[in-house]
Order: C-alpha cells, then structure tokens, then sequence
C-alpha cells in the first residue's frame, strides 16, 4: 500500500503526465491534479480531479475525471466524461457515458449519452430516474 500525504509527494513520481502505482494507494489529502492515475489495486481518497483514472477499486468522497475505468467505484459524486466499471455506488452521477454492472445512485444520475448496465437503482425514496440526453438506458442480459 502506498500513501501520499502531499500533492508534492504525488507530482515526484509523476512521469510524463501519468502517475503509476503498481499496489494499491491512499491519497491523504483532496487530490487535484490534470494528470491521469493507473493504479494497479485499489484508490482510497477524500476528492479526486484527474484527467482519467484506471483502478481495480476507487472509494473516494467526490470524483471529477476525464475517463474512470474500475472494478468497483464507491463515491458521493462523480463528474466524469466516460464511466466503466462493474459496480457504482455513489450519491449523484454526471458522466458522458456509463457502461456498468449494477449502479446504484442516491438521488440524480444523468448522462449526455448512454447508460449500459446490469441493473440501475435509487437508494433514496424520493429519487429521480436516470436521465440519458442524447442516447438511451439499456439493460444488459446477465451472462
């Protein structure tokens, strides 16, 4: 496990506009930085702004990313261009594109594009239904 305490400590092994962790890693302060993540496990984070990030997991308080690819995404917000992952937890989604497993969202979840999903779900009561501008929410057949 890796664990940054400072952007300083983050912009060192920043190569190339990239940083890469092969473990998984903690990020002890509100990140912010047009840079991309690729790490090899899981992220543990307060705020996440990236240009995209690739993880196994992502628990983080809000997320605003070019481009998200996870296995399992746990946040409160998340901002992002496109979003593929097998499961989103999260308070509200605003994304371009979402191709996921199961989604569930707490109040809003809107996308310009499509939602491409296993099962989509509000966690609150008085929730509104997945809004899709400019394309359509599809749900997968389970293999």
């Amino acid at each position: 496990m890796k664990t940054y305490k400072t952007q300083a400590e983050v912009e060192k092994d920043v190569v190339n506009g990239v940083l890469v962790v092969d473990e998984s890693v903690t990020f002890e302060f509100n990140l912010s930085m047009f840079i991309f993540l690729k790490i090899a496990g899981g992220i543990t984070a307060r705020d996440i702004n990236a240009g995209g990030i690739t993880a196994r997991d992502i628990n983080a308080g809000d997320i605003n990313a070019g481009n998200i690819t996870a296995r399992d995404i746990t946040a409160w917000d998340i901002t992002a261009g496109n979003i593929t992952a097998r499961d989103i937890t999260a308070r509200d989604i605003n994304a371009e594109d979402i191709n996921a497993g199961n989604i569930l969202y707490h109040a809003f979840c809107c996308v310009y594009k499509s939602i491409f999903c296993l099962s989509i779900k509000a966690t609150r009561n008085k929730a509104h239904e997945p809004i899709c501008l400019d394309g359509e929410l599809k749900i997968k057949e389970k293999k």
